[in-house]
């Protein structure tokens, strides 16, 4: 069965990678950014839309699945207000306007693992009910991406909406074994980065953590010493991100839209270097075909800014199944979330809010 999808808030294209490789065809895509568009074009040879904002809904091409990594923006509930009162002025308002005049058959939406603490709980809230007035049964999921055969600690919202009252079972996805970095490691090559080792320190015997990170040691800069017990000299949590380097036997942790340099350091049989763009491309799904075009920095921004293709891929695998293939044709009636899922708000936020 193929199907059509359009692609909003489209980065590089992760999302429509994955739908693609369901037999998804891509209808409609817009992006802002200049060097994400840059990017699309060279990889997909089609010319994006700029700013959402300024597109008419009613000429927007007719499709199944909407997609959008969108940017997390505070809504307000104040008093009586619900549906396009609460998300005017954000850049959900913009998908909600789509999903009214389209009524596609599914809905997927991604942002970062606290969107659901996001302004205590509000924003999702806000979302989840706008999406119920408009018909669709939703159901969400923090994902991790290192459960789908790429090995990066990588958290992420997932929501995911039908129109013919199917509740999108997440447990059907089908979980892969977690693959180390060594993996997806380039051959030696002169374009290596390595550290003298003067300018790291190595920690004895470096356990794996439940996330399947091993913290191996890390650069000689600044520690943090605000708050920090006496002799934890060696604890990852008191060097920053750039600082701390990882065993290639495990996985890496997320990569950050924060991150310009490529500070990403690995310990590889016996010597400490650096992540190439490639590799960090590898970490995100992205095939070795992808072509790159900008600056070192704008394409670090990228990667952090995108979403992890294999995980994109089993969930376009199972929308088109459950949602799309579906032979049901009666509403059933419309399930936002789980209370207790509404009010577990997690312990505060690890990332920029930023999709």
């Amino acid at each position: 069965m193929s199907f059509k999808f359009i692609d909003l808030f489209a980065g590089i294209g992760g999302f429509r990678t994955g739908f693609e490789k369901s037999g998804g065809s891509c209808v409609f895509s817009s992006e802002i950014d200049p060097h994400a568009q840059e990017m699309y074009t060279l990889n997909y040879n089609d010319k994006l839309f700029s700013d959402i904002t300024k597109v008419d809904e009613k000429e927007i091409p007719n499709h199944d699945v909407l997609l959008a990594g969108f940017p997390c923006q505070p809504f307000s509930i104040a008093g009586e207000k619900k549906g396009f009162n609460d998300t005017r002025g954000t850049l959900f308002f913009d998908i909600e306007r789509i999903l009214k005049e389209k009524r596609p058959k599914a809905i997927v939406l991604e942002n970062v693992k606290h969107f659901k603490s996001h302004d205590k709980g509000k924003t999702l809230k806000v979302v989840l009910t706008a999406l119920q007035e408009l018909g669709y049964t939703t159901n969400w999921q923090v994902l991790n991406a290192k459960d789908f055969g790429v090995p990066q600690n990588r958290e992420r919202t997932i929501i995911i909406g039908a129109l013919n009252g199917v509740e999108f079972d997440f447990s059907k996805l089908e979980r892969k074994e977690v693959p180390s970095i060594k993996d997806i490691l380039e051959e030696e090559n002169e374009s290596f980065e390595y550290l003298e080792k003067s300018e790291y320190t190595l920690i004895e015997n470096p356990k794996r953590q439940p996330s399947g990170l091993i913290f191996a040691g890390y650069r000689n800069k600044n520690m943090r010493t605000k708050g920090v017990r006496e002799n934890t000299e060696h604890l990852s949590r008191i060097h920053k991100q750039p600082n701390r380097i990882y065993s290639t036997e495990g996985t890496h942790p997320t990569l950050s839209s924060q991150e310009s340099a490529g500070r990403y350091y690995i310990y590889h049989q016996g010597r400490v270097r650096k992540l190439t763009i490639r590799e960090c491309f590898r970490l995100m799904g992205f095939p070795n075909d992808f072509k790159f075009i900008g600056s070192k920095g704008k394409l670090y921004n990228r990667i952090g800014n995108s979403i992890v293709i294999p995980m994109v891929e089993e969930i376009a695998k199972e929308v088109k199944i459950q949602i799309l293939e579906s032979s049901s044709l009666i509403q059933k009636p419309v399930r936002v979330m789980k209370q207790s899922s509404l009010f577990d708000f997690g312990d505060g936020f690890s990332e920029q809010l930023v999709g």
